[in-house]
C-alpha cells in the first residue's frame, strides 16, 4: 500500500513530495474533509498534506466520480408517467398538444421544458428496410428537378436544375433554368434524350405538377395529359410516378443531385445562365461522367457507350410542341399577362380572348391561328414589355376618327361602309376596332370584298362581315408547327364543297 509522509501546514513548497503517511482511502477522505469542511484550496491542501496538487485533483475527482448524481427534480416530474403514456398511443402528438392536456391536470409550468421532454421520450421511428433494385440496361431513367435559390446576380428568379440519370451506367445528365413549367420540362427532355442519343423503357419521377396532377391514398395517380402526349411521341416510354415521401424510389437520380451540390456547385462562379450551363456540360463531360463509380468500381461513360445505349430506342424525329402555354383576355391597356410580365399587343385586339406560346426566347401572342405580336421573352417579373409600333399604333388611333381608320386601311369601300354605318344606332368605335381585328386575321383584301357583299344585301354590321368571311373559308389555319419534311409541310387541303349535301337532301 502507497503511504506519505505528512509535513507540517508550513512545510516548503519545494518539500512537499514523500511527506504523507496516509493510505490512499485514508488520504481520499482528509482531502474532501479539507476541501469540503474546512474550505481550503487545492494548492493549500496540497501544503497541508504534503502532496502534490495533481494529487488533491485526483482525490477529488475520484469522489466526484463515485457520487451519484441527484435527479433533478422538475415541474413535469408528477406528470411524466402520464406523458410517456400518451406518446405511446399517440406518437403524433406536439407538445402544444401535450401542454393542453397537463393544464387540465395542474401543470403551471411552460412549454420550453416540456419540448425537451417531449424530444427525450418520443419514441423514434422504426427505420424501414428497403431493397436493392437491380437495374437492367436501358429500362429506367430517372428525373428530378433540384433548386439552387436566386444565384443569378440581377435575376429575381430562382436557378433550377433538371437532373437525369441511367442508374445502370450511372450517366448523368443535367441542365439549370429558370423556370419548371411544363414547357420547360419538355425542354430539358428533350435535351436530355438527345444527349443520351436514345429513349428508355420507362422514365421515373417525382409527384412534381408538371407530370402527375393528383395523387390520392390508394388510387392511381393522375397524370398530366400533356406529359402522356409527349410521352407516346417519343416512343411510347412508361411514366412512373414515385411512392410520395419515399425518396429511394428514385434513389439514384438523388445521388445525382447531391453529387452536382457537392462537386460542382460550391465555389462555382458564372456570368449569366447561358454560362453556368456551359460549365456544367464541360463538367459532365470531362468529370461527372468520366469519373470511376465506388460502388462499381467502373466509368459511366465506357459502360454506357458499350452496353446501354446500344439498347436504347431511337428518338422519333418528328417535333413535339414544347412551348409554354397559356391563354388571356387583352387588357383595355392592350396588354396580355404571361409568367408574371405583361406584353404589349396591337391596341384593336382589346377583349379578345387569345393564345399565348412562349419558349426559352420569344413569346408570341395568337387569335385564332394568326400571331398578333410577338416578344423577347422576359426572365425577370413584374415587367412590362411594349413594343414601340403598339404605342405608336394606339396614340394615331387616338387622333383619328374610326371611319378615318378604316378608310386609310380598306379605302373606298371602308369610307362608303361608315358613310352608311353612321346612319345606324351602332358604335362606331367599335365596329371600326372589330373590323380592323377582322382584317389582321382573314386578310385586308377578304375583309374588304367581305364587307362589299353585306352592303349589297342591305345590311351592315361587323357580325355580319364576320359571317360571311367564315361562311367563305377566308380563315385557313396556318402551320404553327414545322414538321421538318418538304413533303409534308406543302400538304395544302382544299376546302370541301358542302353544297352537295343540299342536293342530296333535297332530292
Amino acid at each position: 500500500m502507497e503511504t506519505y509522509d505528512v509535513k507540517s501546514p508550513s512545510t516548503d513548497a519545494s518539500s512537499v513530495r514523500g511527506g504523507c503517511s496516509l493510505s490512499g482511502v485514508e488520504l481520499q477522505a482528509e482531502v474532501m474533509r479539507l476541501y469540503y469542511l474546512e474550505k481550503l484550496s487545492i494548492r493549500a491542501i496540497s501544503r497541508r498534506l504534503g502532496v502534490a496538487r495533481k494529487t488533491v485533483r485526483k482525490c477529488l475527482a475520484l469522489e466526484k466520480k463515485e457520487k451519484k448524481r441527484a435527479e433533478r427534480h422538475s415541474l413535469l416530474t408528477p406528470y411524466r408517467s402520464d406523458i410517456e403514456r400518451w406518446l405511446r398511443e399517440t406518437p403524433e402528438l406536439l407538445a402544444p398538444q401535450i401542454l393542453e392536456r397537463l393544464r387540465e391536470k395542474g401543470y403551471e409550468g411552460g412549454i420550453t421544458i416540456l419540448r425537451d421532454l417531449v424530444r427525450r421520450l418520443r419514441p423514434s421511428a422504426p427505420i424501414s428496410p428497403y431493397l436493392v433494385v437491380q437495374h437492367e440496361p436501358a429500362a429506367t431513367m430517372q428525373v428530378d428537378w433540384a433548386d439552387f435559390g436566386f444565384a443569378l446576380s440581377g435575376v429575381p428568379r430562382r436557378v433550377s436544375c433538371f437532373v437525369a440519370m441511367l442508374p445502370f451506367s450511372r450517366m448523368l445528365y443535367a441542365e439549370f433554368t429558370l423556370s419548371q413549367r411544363i414547357g420547360s420540362l419538355l425542354r430539358c427532355m428533350e435535351n436530355a434524350l438527345d444527349y443520351f442519343g436514345g429513349v428508355t423503357t420507362a422514365d421515373v419521377f417525382d409527384n412534381m405538377k408538371t407530370v402527375v396532377l393528383e395523387r390520392l391514398a390508394g388510387r392511381p395517380p393522375k397524370f398530366n395529359p400533356r406529359f402522356l402526349q409527349y410521352a407516346n411521341a417519343r416512343g411510347g416510354f412508361a411514366v412512373i410516378a414515385c411512392t410520395p415521401r419515399h425518396p429511394e424510389g428514385k434513389g439514384s437520380v438523388e445521388r445525382g443531385i447531391s453529387f452536382i451540390r457537392q462537386r460542382f456547385w460550391p465555389g462555382r462562379r458564372f456570368e449569366d445562365l447561358d454560362d453556368l450551363n456551359d460549365q456544367v456540360g464541360t463538367w459532365l463531360l470531362d468529370w461527372a461522367n468520366a469519373r470511376h463509380v465506388e460502388s462499381t468500381g467502373k466509368v459511366p461513360w465506357l459502360v454506357f457507350e458499350h452496353i446501354e445505349q446500344p439498347k436504347l430506342r431511337p428518338v422519333p424525329p418528328h417535333p413535339f410542341n414544347t412551348d409554354d402555354m397559356d391563354h388571356d383576355t387583352v387588357s383595355p391597356s392592350c396588354r396580355v399577362r404571361f409568367d408574371r410580365n405583361t406584353y404589349s399587343v396591337p391596341w384593336y385586339f382589346v377583349s379578345q380572348h387569345v393564345l399565348i406560346r412562349a419558349d426559352t426566347d420569344k413569346v408570341r401572342v395568337f387569335l385564332g391561328t394568326q400571331c398578333i405580336a410577338e416578344h423577347g421573352r422576359c426572365w425577370g417579373i413584374r415587367q412590362d414589355l411594349e413594343l414601340e409600333s403598339h404605342r405608336t399604333q394606339l396614340e394615331q388611333s387616338r387622333q383619328r376618327r374610326p371611319d378615318q381608320i378604316a378608310g386609310a386601311r380598306f379605302g373606298d369601300a371602308g369610307r362608303r361602309y361608315f358613310k352608311i354605318l353612321s346612319a345606324s344606332t351602332r358604335s362606331l368605335k367599335r365596329e371600326g376596332v372589330r373590323l380592323i381585328c377582322l382584317a389582321e386575321l382573314f386578310g385586308t383584301k377578304e375583309t374588304e370584298n367581305a364587307m362589299e357583299q353585306v352592303m349589297q344585301s342591305g345590311h351592315v354590321g361587323a357580325d355580319y362581315v364576320e359571317h360571311v368571311l367564315r361562311k367563305r373559308g377566308a380563315s385557313r389555319p396556318r402551320q404553327l408547327i414545322r414538321l421538318g419534311d418538304a413533303s409534308l409541310d406543302s400538304i395544302a387541303l382544299s376546302e370541301p364543297d358542302l353544297s352537295v349535301y343540299d342536293v342530296t337532301e333535297s332530292e
